[in-house]
């Protein structure tokens, strides 16, 4: 199975990007990555049917966000952080920070 088809980084549009980590399942997504690297396909923690995460995970890797590597019958889905730090230094670390402190307000609420 080859890799899945991604933009090149010149080819990464801010909106696609804000679009996509627009969705509280697509920022669940990253976030998990983000701290705890690449990981397989199924092995994310979110609240939504395979086909829906099937769905949540191409429009990271349309947008420039994942990349998706495939290893036999496995898929294995990582950030493109060096390329989005490229393109919109600090981006990232901002929607993340602040999706992390939504976190903590939705739990002590």
């Amino acid at each position: 199975m080859p890799n899945l088809d991604e933009p090149s980084p010149q080819a990464i549009d801010l909106a696609a990007v804000l679009h996509a980590l627009s969705d509280p399942t697509r920022l669940a997504v990253v976030r998990q990555i983000q701290s705890s690297g690449e990981r397989l396909c199924g092995a994310f923690e979110v609240d939504v049917a395979k086909s829906t995460l099937s769905q949540h995970l191409r429009v990271l890797r349309e947008a420039g966000i994942t990349r998706t590597r495939c290893r036999g019958n496995q898929r294995w889905v990582s950030l493109r952080r060096d390329d989005l730090d490229h393109l919109f230094p600090g981006l990232l670390d901002v929607v993340l920070s602040a999706a992390d402190r939504r976190t903590r307000t939705d739990v002590t609420v």
